[in-house]
């Protein structure tokens, strides 16, 4: 069994309120949940107002097939949520 991990941190530019930015999180969150079925949460930065730390997972039999489809998720994050990206690592590990 080969778990597929990834932890990106972007920045925020349009939130104004913990709430606004709330909402933006959970928006990536159900986005990366449906489309690309892997599991995904906020880990760090919940009080900041600017910036989030989200990190995601998906459970495989082939550690290029998991890292392909967080790059894909990471991909649709980068051109379609109105986020600045900071960092971003995707590693896999096998069980």
């Amino acid at each position: 069994m080969i778990v597929s991990m990834i932890q990106i941190l972007f920045e925020i530019p349009d939130a104004d309120t913990i709430k606004e930015k709330r909402r933006i999180i959970r928006s990536v969150k159900e986005k990366l949940q449906h489309r690309f079925h892997m599991s995904v949460a906020e880990v760090d930065l919940q009080d900041s107002l600017s910036f989030a730390q989200i990190g995601g997972a998906l459970v495989s039999n082939s550690k290029s097939f998991g890292e392909s489809v967080l790059y894909k998720a990471f991909k649709m994050i980068e051109q379609d949520i109105p986020v600045r990206i900071q960092d971003m690592h995707i590693y896999s590990e096998e069980f």
